[in-house]
């Protein structure tokens, strides 16, 4: 049969100031230190008492060639992006100049048009 701990509220707040004051780096530093049992119990804590901002503390950690790499995914994304509004302007104003066209044409059927001319447009 397995032993179930009852921590009291006073040793969940201690162990809770702990990890505020940097005296422990995370919740799971804070189950060895002070021998609390089970996975996820210092975390759930934080949950309880409102401590979000304790955890989540990403470190991400890059080589140069990985940074490098990035940023210029990010400057290609830009450049496409720039590219891809250029064209989208450009077929929005092809198609408007058609329709004027058209409709100066007295051609009512757009669409027919443009499918009997598709070759020659």
């Amino acid at each position: 049969m397995r032993t179930c701990i009852r921590y009291s509220e006073s040793f969940k707040l201690s162990v809770l100031r702990a990890l505020e004051s940097g005296e422990v780096a995370s919740p799971f530093e804070a189950e060895v230190r002070f021998g609390i049992r089970g996975n996820g119990t210092v975390r759930r804590w934080v949950l309880k008492y409102g401590k979000e901002h304790l955890l989540g503390k990403l470190i991400r950690v890059e080589t140069v060639k990985e940074t490098n790499e990035l940023k210029e995914l990010r400057e290609r994304v830009k450049v496409l992006e720039k590219a891809l509004s250029t064209k989208t302007i450009d077929h929005l104003m092809a198609e408007s100049y058609l329709k004027l066209a058209c409709k100066v044409g007295n051609i009512s059927d757009v669409e027919e048009f443009k499918k009997k001319h598709s070759g020659k447009l």
